[in-house]
């Protein structure tokens, strides 16, 4: 019969989430994640939900981040678009498997500016944009030669892919509430530290059992 690790293997300080600035250590985690992930390291599920309630989650790309928030865009006419305007609170994860580590944010969204959204979509690849473009995103599509047609007539159009962003083509900042960060560790003994919003106070920090 194998015997249980040593008591001190499985116990250190050192190895502790620390009770500090919540943006920077999200800083911290994700320019380990840029270091280590093979693909998307700002891939993050965005989980929204409708007035009733039911529920709906995807993958986007995190495109800007800071204390004022985490910001990603999206199509208004969307059905995530449709859900962010009916219930303006959402869920974000953050999951780097190469890493073992997991965050999670929760909180409102605001629109982000036009001068912000103009200057992302301008700072997309052509091809990108006149996807995007010619996209009505959601919606049914009887064919993807259809799309595709679109996408070349677009492209015609502007043969430099400088297509104008459309109106219903913008983002969302989401301002956390609060803040969790996961760290796998053996044997299940994982870590947990949550991080709460204060209102204008700062944030509280609590570490919670695996």
């Amino acid at each position: 019969m194998s015997q249980l690790p040593p008591l001190t293997t499985l116990s250190s300080a050192d190895h502790a989430i620390p009770d500090a600035d919540p943006f920077g250590l999200f800083e911290a985690w994700f320019a380990d994640a840029r270091a280590s992930e093979p693909n998307d390291p700002n891939a993050m599920a965005l989980a929204t939900a409708t007035p009733d309630g039911l529920p709906s989650v995807r993958m986007v790309l995190l495109k800007g981040h800071g204390p004022d928030g985490f910001v990603f865009y999206t199509n208004f006419h969307s059905r995530k678009g449709g859900e962010l305007a009916a219930n303006g609170h959402v869920a974000l994860l953050f999951h780097w498997k190469s890493l073992h580590r997991q965050i999670r944010i929760e909180g409102p969204i605001t629109e982000v500016t036009a001068a912000e959204a103009d200057a992302y979509f301008a700072s997309r690849h052509p091809e990108s944009r006149l996807g995007s473009a010619a996209s009505d995103q959601s919606q049914t599509l009887d064919d993807r030669q259809t799309y595709l047609d679109r996408v070349a007539a677009l492209r015609a159009q502007y043969p430099d892919g400088n297509v104008p962003r459309p109106a219903h083509w913008s983002g969302y900042r989401v301002r956390p509430e609060r803040i969790e960060f996961w760290q796998d560790r053996a044997y299940r003994l994982h870590e947990r530290r949550q991080f709460v919003r204060r209102g204008d106070q700062g944030w509280t920090s609590r570490l919670l059992y695996p």
